[in-house]
């Protein structure tokens, strides 16, 4: 029998179903498109002999055939469907609203809801107390602040910071309760210029004794309380005078001198019963009454309030014992007269400001109150060294005392401070 001639084909070539030679590295992909028209055949979306699903190009597959009614049907439902799209409302994105600050005043609980970061809204009040502060000036006016005087003695028990600010209080009230009253006109053979030798030898007297500050000035407290209630005879004039700085220093003093020293100091002019008579009468007369704010209790808490040197604190001391001089000084409350001292000692030695804060604060003095008193003193300042009684002014025109009387008085500066009051 006659064979068939057989062609061997390389193992790297494999026939197709057509016959064609196919290379082995493609035959992977020859049965990949077959599976896929194959599955394509089955799910009825590719037709036969298509390219392959990757190379293919979408088509619309209709499933069933269309007919007249089912084409009708169709073109009722695109028209309702466009129907539909005309009709129905356009939706507007409108843009988000500016956030709105809504400022509440500082007394006021509630609390700003929003912040926004955009332009701060100015509420009309708020634009006017900015006009009428810039207008007053008051954002660019400094307070002077008011120190503690007391802050460096908050450690001395002696000195009682936590009750002084009530203490003065309470000499404020009474300074008031026990003043001497115009008592010269009621006395018959006494006037203000026998007053006046009588002061003037008494702060000598004292300043020989050495005695306590706050003993002189009780002792004038004594004698202008006394001739307010008592009229008294020319010659006794002195008596009062030495007896009445009997009772201060017993009053005030550790040591206080000996009935015996008044009396040589006044020449044997006196008795010892004609002293203790008169010390016995006095206080009958003041009811034992002693316990009183002198001028002297607020000089010295004034002039811590005016933070004052060796200079200016003899300086007012100078000028308080030429007022204790003066009956027409008597009608000013003893807190006046302390703080016209302090403030005729700031004119005398040009100190600036002539008045603080903190001199008002704690003294409760303006200038303008003080300045009828103060030029008192400021005139007895200026006729001291030609006046007969000068005890005072060598007093303090020592070396020893800073020689405080020498500097010129402020006359010209009070007549200044006084043209402008008036203008």
């Amino acid at each position: 029998m006659a064979t068939k001639n057989q062609v061997t084909v390389p193992h790297h070539q494999q026939k197709t179903e057509g016959g064609a030679v196919v290379p082995k590295g493609k035959q992977k992909n020859a049965a990949d498109g077959k599976h896929r028209r194959a599955l394509g055949d089955i799910g009825n979306l590719v037709p036969a002999g298509a390219p392959p699903a990757a190379e293919a190009k979408p088509q619309h597959q209709i499933s069933r055939p269309i007919t007249g009614n089912f084409g009708a049907q169709l073109l009722a439902n695109a028209q309702k469907k466009a129907q539909i799209r005309e009709t129905k409302p356009k939706v507007s994105v409108k843009p988000k609203p500016a956030e709105v600050i809504i400022e509440i005043s500082p007394d006021s609980d509630e609390v700003t809801k929003k912040r926004s970061s955009r332009k701060k809204v100015h509420t009309m009040t708020s634009v006017l107390t900015a006009r009428s502060k810039a207008a007053s000036g008051i954002n660019h006016k400094l307070i002077e602040p008011i120190p503690d005087i007391d802050a460096s003695d908050a450690g001395d028990q002696l000195a009682v910071v936590d009750y002084i600010e009530e203490i003065y209080k309470f000499y404020k009230i009474s300074e008031n309760l026990s003043r001497p009253g115009d008592y010269m006109e009621s006395q018959m053979e006494i006037n203000a210029k026998m007053r006046a030798i009588l002061a003037d030898w008494l702060i000598e007297v004292h300043h020989k004794f050495e005695l306590m500050p706050e003993s002189l000035y009780l002792t004038f407290y004594i004698i202008d309380r006394y001739l307010s209630m008592k009229k008294v005879l020319r010659r006794e004039l002195q008596l009062v005078g030495v007896s009445s700085m009997l009772i201060a220093c017993k009053y005030e003093e550790i040591w206080a001198p000996e009935v015996n020293d008044f009396i040589c100091i006044s020449d044997r002019a006196y008795s010892r019963e004609q002293v203790l008579t008169m010390e016995k009468e006095i206080l009958n007369v003041l009811e034992w009454s002693l316990t009183v704010p002198t001028p002297y209790m607020f000089l010295v808490r004034f002039l811590k309030a005016a933070m004052a040197d060796k200079e200016m604190e003899h300086m007012v001391f100078f000028l308080a014992e030429l007022g204790l001089m003066q009956y027409s000084m008597i009608k000013y409350r003893p807190s006046m007269v302390a703080a016209s001292a302090v403030y005729a000692a700031r004119c005398v030695l040009k100190k600036s400001p002539l008045w603080t804060e903190t001199l008002k604060r704690h003294t409760g003095f303006s200038d303008a109150q003080l300045f009828d008193c103060v030029q008192i003193l400021v005139r007895c300042h200026a006729e001291a060294p030609q006046d007969k009684l000068k005890f005072v002014y060598k007093k303090y025109s020592s070396v020893e005392l800073g020689a405080v009387a020498l500097n010129p008085p402020a006359m010209q500066l009070i007549e200044q401070l006084k043209a402008l009051d008036l203008n």
